[in-house]
């Protein structure tokens, strides 16, 4: 069959075709959970930018995970809800790599910056005497940017490995494109992207896991051994890095293996339904938990938002 990977060739996402019967609906709530989501964001990361306070490699941790949600909400939801409202479902291979990049790249950058957190919050407990020298603003930045180097070279390369595929197919079993919906349209030889993307999983998402789970132990057992008062302050600390942490590694590793071990049993729908609640879960939630549980960003959030009232 002809090789479909051309410039002005268009791939059909299945998934807008299911929705398009309740487009109104589903377009709507798009826009609703961008637009709240952007907007409790800016006023994440205006705070932690304005409030000299909150210049501590723990907000800045924050910030960068907030930012992280912006930009992983903006590859997906805007999109798909002009989908909807204009009635298109199909999108062009060069876009389709794009926005898998931009989805890979959201959900990667999420992982180490969790992984950061985990060791910011195990040096503050377990090293308080030294934490000022081994993670200062700089450091964080630092980290931040190695981060960003990293996952950009490496899911870079996961895309160009998958552009280089003849595609036999035109059909996405989706709302939106990423790489391991790319490889079931291929014709040709997928191993090395098999081999790789199984070799990143398991290496890098293992790694940060470990290492993640690791801190998380050890600041736990120092948590026992100090006063009630930093005892209560580090746990509350702990407890919010713990559930967003396990969310986002509940929704994420749910998605890898249910591809890995085949999603031909589900219908169209449920796959649709299973990978956008997991995208949702993740650029919603961490702005609220993260905005509601930790006090200094709770009570700016309050503050800023009794401004805007007193406009009105």
């Amino acid at each position: 069959m002809e090789n479909v990977s051309k410039i002005n060739t268009n791939l059909v996402l299945l998934g807008v075709v299911e929705m398009e019967h309740l487009w109104y609906l589903y377009a709507t709530l798009a826009v609703i959970i961008y637009l709240s989501t952007m907007m409790l964001s800016l006023m994440i990361v205006y705070i932690v930018w304005s409030e000299e306070t909150l210049h501590e490699p723990m907000y800045i941790f924050i910030g960068n995970l907030v930012i992280n949600a912006m930009f992983g909400n903006s590859a997906v939801l805007p999109k798909l809800a002009i989908d909807l409202f204009l009635g298109f479902d199909t999108i062009s291979v060069p876009a389709c790599l794009l926005q898998a990049f931009c989805y890979q790249s959201f959900g990667s950058l999420e992982l180490f910056t969790f992984t950061a957190m985990a060791y910011d919050q195990y040096l503050a407990v377990c090293h308080p005497l030294r934490y000022p020298t081994l993670m200062t603003n700089g450091r964080a930045f630092q980290i931040i940017l190695a981060i960003l180097v990293f996952v950009s070279l490496s899911i870079g390369l996961t895309v160009v490995l998958a552009a280089r595929l003849s595609m036999c197919e035109l059909y996405i079993n989706n709302v939106y494109c990423e790489t391991m919906s790319l490889l079931r349209l291929a014709c040709g030889d997928t191993s090395i992207n098999n081999i790789f993307g199984t070799s990143w999983t398991v290496t890098v998402v293992g790694s940060c896991f470990l290492v993640v789970i690791y801190c998380y132990i050890r600041t736990f057992l120092v948590c026992l051994k100090i006063s009630v008062d930093a005892y209560q302050k580090a746990i509350h600390t702990l407890v919010t890095h713990i559930v967003t942490f396990s969310i986002f590694m509940a929704t994420s590793l749910f998605v890898i293996f249910w591809y890995r071990l085949g999603s031909g049993f589900l219908s169209t729908i449920a796959h649709v339904a299973i990978s956008i609640t997991g995208l949702i879960v993740s650029i919603t939630l961490n702005p609220l938990i993260y905005g509601i549980r930790t006090e200094a960003l709770r009570v700016k959030l309050i503050v800023n938002l009794q401004k805007i009232n007193l406009w009105q």
